[in-house]
């Protein structure tokens, strides 16, 4: 009650009148039934627009931190993040996979809808990067279509590095979904994770028209930051 609450009276109206944002392949979402929705990401915001868009609850695994905060401030944050469709995930120490995994796995079980980024981390400029099998083993143990999605002009409405959002429109384009039930008891093979993921990136690009690298994201991030001799 209080997520439909937040979304429909609070939160969606007030993102909807600033932000003005469009929506295109509504109806590639299926009215019920999990399904995991993969996301090219552009932006922070991008966990925002994509929930508050879309006529079914969904969720994103957000991290533990969001939730913890002091204060009015802790409180705010807390309800706008559950406002948003996030849960909480503690994505630190050696068992961070498994436990992201599982707990995606628990909103598939329930029949809901659940938002994965396939590269991992947020672009740090622009580009399509190679995705994570992660997302192809939560698909096939699932056994659930993996809906493709781009967002349009988030990273310009709230880059890397900001706090607050700048004014200016932004864009959801919803694909067809991807059935992988042909490999369905695979996802033990790390060629056929290979192969899935690829499949959802091949498609994530076309439809946006990203520029695609071959690389992942976090090891651009990390030569960015790496020191030059």
């Amino acid at each position: 009650m209080v997520y439909w609450i937040l979304k429909y009276l609070i939160i969606g109206p007030i993102v909807k009148a600033v932000f003005r944002p469009w929506i295109v392949g509504r109806r590639n979402v299926p009215a019920e039934g999990a399904a995991i929705l993969a996301s090219n990401h552009l932006s922070f915001s991008d966990s925002i627009f994509l929930p508050l868009l879309l006529d079914r609850r969904m969720a994103f695994l957000a991290k533990s931190d969001y939730f913890t905060g002091k204060g009015i401030k802790g409180w705010a944050q807390r309800l706008f993040f559950a406002g948003t469709g996030q849960i909480p995930i503690d994505r630190t120490g050696g068992k961070a996979s498994e436990a992201s995994l599982n707990a995606g796995l628990g909103v598939l079980g329930n029949g809901d809808l659940l938002g994965i980024y396939p590269e991992g981390t947020r672009s740090p400029d622009g580009k399509l990067y190679r995705g994570r099998t992660g997302i192809a083993r939560m698909a096939l143990e699932a056994r659930v279509p993996v809906i493709p999605v781009v967002m349009v002009d988030t990273g310009a409405v709230m880059p890397i590095g900001t706090r607050l959002p700048r004014i200016g429109r932004v864009g959801i384009i919803i694909g067809e979904p991807l059935d992988f039930s042909r490999f369905e008891g695979m996802e033990g093979d790390r060629f056929v994770l290979r192969s899935v993921v690829d499949e959802i990136m091949v498609e994530l690009q076309r439809i946006g028209a990203q520029e695609y690298e071959d690389v992942y994201a976090s090891t651009v991030k990390s030569r960015a930051v790496a020191p030059t001799s």
